[in-house]
């Protein structure tokens, strides 16, 4: 017997299908636009510390001290000025590269703001450094040197008299062991002139011109100044110290996140090329 009918045959069954789920710039706990959120907020405290670091270097600069012109090395202006350029740097990286980086989405920004947070990072704590390793050297400075620019410079050198007669009335001290260093000065040494102070008139306990005339207690200060700038020198050294290698640390994170951003940006832009084409 002939079968008509006709053999079946199996047809086979299509492959499941797999559901693709296109990657998003927003996926994951560390998504793009987590990561723009989170430098947003490291630039604003990145500035307000440039703001910080260049407040506090100019006020140390202008608003601030003229004796520290006594010193014979130029340390102390060279952190100050440090600080300065430190926080006039942050100020335009953060404007220019990080802000700008950040909304435009680019990396070449980006990757010069990781950069310039290096050169902070290590401008900060080098400042922070230079300022311990003075701190430690300025008491043996001061000690050596302020009582031989007080006897050479006093009236012979204008910036420095200046400077000598601040430190007289701020610290009401007179001379760098007690008033009675003054006598061997250039200036009360030069017969020629006509002068009866046993000191500066900046010495007397109420300043008037030929007030130094007379030296008793009740008329001049007798303790030395030799103390008293050893310790002011030396607690601005550690808050600027401080200041820098505290800051130093917060380049740290700034540098962290922006390679991640970037490396995020470069995959996000890597998915985008490749789903055209398909």
């Amino acid at each position: 017997m002939v079968m008509s009918q006709k053999r079946k045959r199996k047809v086979p069954s299509s492959p499941p299908v797999r559901t693709v789920r296109n990657r998003g710039k927003n996926d994951g706990c560390c998504s793009i636009s987590f990561l723009k959120n989170l430098l947003y907020v490291f630039n604003f405290i990145l500035l307000l510390s440039g703001f910080a670091l260049l407040g506090v270097g100019i006020w140390t600069l202008i608003a601030k001290y003229s004796f520290v012109n006594l010193l014979t090395t130029s340390c102390y202006q060279a952190i100050t000025y440090l600080l300065i350029i430190t926080g006039a740097i942050i100020i335009l990286v953060v404007v220019i590269f990080g802000c700008c980086g950040v909304w435009k989405e680019n990396t070449v920004c980006l990757n010069f703001f990781a950069a310039f947070l290096m050169l902070i990072f290590l401008l900060e704590a080098g400042t922070g450094t230079l300022a311990t390793l003075y701190e430690s050297a300025v008491k043996e400075e001061i000690s050596r040197n302020l009582n031989y620019t007080m006897m050479t410079a006093y009236k012979r050198d204008a910036v420095k008299t200046q400077a000598i007669d601040s430190l007289h009335k701020m610290f009401r001290c007179c001379g760098a062991g007690s008033f009675e260093d003054w006598p061997y000065s250039v200036w009360l040494a030069n017969k020629t002139s006509n002068i009866h102070n046993v000191a500066p008139d900046s010495c007397c306990i109420t300043t008037s011109p030929g007030c130094a005339i007379r030296a008793h207690p009740s008329n001049i200060y007798y303790v030395g100044c030799v103390e008293s700038l050893q310790d002011f020198i030396r607690e601005h050294l550690i808050i600027l110290g401080a200041v820098g290698i505290g800051l130093c640390s917060l380049q740290i994170f700034g540098i962290i996140f922006a390679c991640c951003l970037v490396r995020k940006l470069k995959k996000w832009h890597e998915y985008q090329r490749t789903s055209f084409w398909r």
